[in-house]
This record gives structure tokens, sequence and C-alpha cells, in this order.
């Protein structure tokens, strides 16, 4: 499994992956086609909040994940919010995303690791756990 860095020339996939990924239960909201380009604008250039990641296997892209950077005042350090993982159906279970996260933890060595996931979306929680990711019970709130 190849993890690399998302391109300019990857837009057009990751992109139709977004639409899939933000239209299926494992998400709350539905996005937009321009959320997605602001995001994928956001991964491609010199942004010091956002990261992009391609999951390959050598011939045919598997996958994508996003990352955002920020700082933890509960923490007192680094944080990164894995805001994307989306892995094509045909390559699920393949042991991508515990890759992802092993590579994500080596190279943001002494972060915190953070992530949000819809509960009855079992099989992404039962990933996460065993990635070393816990239930955070509290309130999320926000403002746009």
């Amino acid at each position: 499994m190849i993890i690399r860095l998302m391109t300019e020339n990857d837009r057009a996939e990751v992109m139709d992956m977004m639409r899939t990924f933000y239209n299926s239960p494992a998400v709350n909201t539905n996005g937009s086609e321009e959320i997605y380009a602001a995001d994928i604008d956001a991964c491609v250039s010199s942004s010091p909040y956002a990261e992009g990641f391609i999951f390959s296997d050598g011939a045919e892209i598997c996958g994508y994940g996003m990352a955002a950077k920020s700082f933890s005042t509960e923490y007192g350090r680094e944080c990164i919010w894995i805001e994307d993982l989306y892995i094509k159906p045909e390559y699920r279970r393949c042991g991508i995303g515990t890759e992802f996260f092993k590579y994500i933890k080596e190279k943001y060595q002494g972060a915190v690791l953070r992530l949000e996931a819809e509960e009855d979306n079992e099989t992404a929680v039962r990933l996460y756990e065993k990635s070393g990711f816990n239930v955070v019970p509290y309130l999320e709130m926000w403002n746009m």
C-alpha cells in the first residue's frame, strides 16, 4: 500500500470519492461541490491547516484521507483532526485504514489525533478503536 500526498492531478478522482462519501450514512452532512473543491484546494496548496493523502495499490487509487492541523489547549500540543477517511468498497478490509493511522501517528509523533464518527457506522468505529481511538463523550457545538 502506498500512502502519498494528494496532488492537483488527483482532483477529479478525489471529487468523485467525496461525492460518494458525503452522500453515505457515514457522514452527517452532504457537503457541496464548492466545499469539496475548497477542501481539495487546501490539501494541494501550501495551506498550513490541511493535508490530503492518497491511498494507492501502485496502479489504482484505493481511497483518500484528509487531515486538519490545529493546536489543542486541552492537551497542550499539536492536534491533528482526521477529517475524511474514505476507502473504495472493493479495497475495504484490506488494512488500508490501519496503515493510514500508523502513517499519521509516525508523521505527527506526539500530536493528539482526533476524529468524528457516526455511532451506527460500526465498521469504522471498530477500526478507530483498534487503532487506539477512544470515545470522548461531550457535546460539540458550532456556529457558521
